[in-house]
């Protein structure tokens, strides 16, 4: 197992993501037997990094972390845990839904604790002073109760560089999407880079982008086989990030026993991709994406009467082409009601400013029905207050 060393820590570079267990058709639950079994593996082969939060698997993945590290010691493993400001039905007792993490959670503190899914929609809901969300959670690291405080953050570059200046000293971690193919959809290369600017280490999910990467068509897959015929599609996406030296974790959602094994054997030794390797990845990446080539110059927004943020916008639009999302759908519920692309009057100054020459009328119309038929992330935070609600006896 190779190690990063963060301050005083040793952590396994493989981070055990808890989000993605099975969960029994029938009852409903989560295979407990299965999770055990993959944990002993992993940390039988040096595995010492576990990610959950609350509201994964509805609030079940806390319990089955809980139960299967009950057999270990405490001083052995790193525990991450999560504060759901995002699913807040309103302002709450913080301190009373964080101990109450630590009760599921089986601990009486957390190793690392984060913000969970700032996003240019939460944080507004992180910084707004009724909701007192920073405050108390610096009062729990003071407490002893969290050990290192970060945020775990699917916005925009832009953001993401306000956020930490905004709170200089607050977090000591960031975790971001980060792959190759998300190294320019989702622009992580500038989002890696800010973050190292700061003097913070990454922390990285969705390193196989939710498994998409971890089974690529077969043409895909015969171009990596050329380099190493028996690895399989995802350890090249994990060796990927291995290239990244400020890349200290590296969260894979396992829930499946062959799966622990093969990513075991991909971070055994230090093993990062070569710079043909690496080529090949763009290559492959670029082929994947359906949305436009737009390049954040920002010509199309000298002359937009409504003073839309068209690259902003695009990089939404790129996001839902590829594949539908709920990270996009976020970033635009951010926005203020007069800046979505709905506002869009289909004028063309943006298409003749442009150099790419994108039809950009176009893809704000097809990004606003997109948004309109994607996910709904009204409903899904609905689910989430009540449960909130429920588990504090709020009414």
């Amino acid at each position: 197992m190779i190690y990063s060393n963060v301050q005083d820590m040793k952590i396994s570079r493989l981070g055990f993501g808890c989000m993605r267990f099975r969960i029994d058709e029938t009852t409903g639950e989560i295979d407990q037997r299965k999770v055990n079994d993959m944990f002993d593996l992993a940390i039988s082969k040096g595995v010492n990094y576990f990610d959950t939060a609350y509201p994964y698997l509805n609030g079940k993945s806390e319990l089955a972390v809980a139960e299967a590290l009950s057999r270990y010691p405490r001083n052995s493993y790193y525990l991450a845990d999560k504060f759901p400001g995002h699913s807040l039905p309103g302002p709450v007792d913080n301190i009373a839904l964080f101990n109450l993490e630590l009760k599921k959670c089986r601990t009486e503190y957390f190793d690392f604790y984060l913000l969970h899914n700032v996003t240019e929609w939460s944080v507004k809901i992180y910084e707004d002073e009724k909701y007192h969300i920073i405050p108390d959670m610096i009062e729990m690291k003071k407490q002893g109760k969290i050990r290192h405080l970060g945020f775990s953050f699917h916005g925009g570059p832009a953001l993401l560089e306000e956020f930490l200046n905004r709170h200089e000293g607050v977090f000591e971690f960031v975790q971001i999407q980060c792959n190759y193919l998300d190294w320019t959809l989702q622009d992580a290369r500038k989002k890696y880079d800010i973050i190292t600017s700061h003097g913070l280490p990454v922390w990285v999910m969705e390193p196989c982008r939710g498994g998409k990467l971890a089974v690529l068509n077969e043409s895909q897959s015969a171009r990596l086989k050329e380099f190493r015929p028996d690895a399989s599609d995802a350890s090249f996406a994990f060796r990927f990030l291995q290239s990244l030296d400020n890349i200290k974790v590296i969260l894979s959602g396992m829930n499946e026993v062959s799966q622990v094994e093969d990513n075991l054997n991909t971070f055994r030794d230090y093993d990062p991709v070569s710079e043909e390797e690496k080529a090949v990845l763009f290559d492959i990446a670029e082929g994947m994406k359906k949305g436009v080539p737009c390049t954040g110059c920002r010509y199309c927004c000298e002359g937009c009467p409504m003073g839309l943020n068209i690259p902003y916008l695009l990089e939404c639009y790129n996001d839902y082409k590829y594949a539908v999302s709920l990270s996009a759908s976020v970033r635009l519920d951010g926005l203020d009601e007069d800046k979505k692309p709905a506002n869009c009057i289909g004028c063309g100054q943006c298409s003749h400013a442009c150099p790419q020459g994108i039809d950009v009328p176009t893809a704000l119309a097809e990004l606003t029905q997109m948004y309109a038929d994607g996910p709904n992330w009204s409903t899904s935070v609905q689910s989430r207050h009540e449960s909130i609600k429920r588990d504090l006896n709020m009414k």
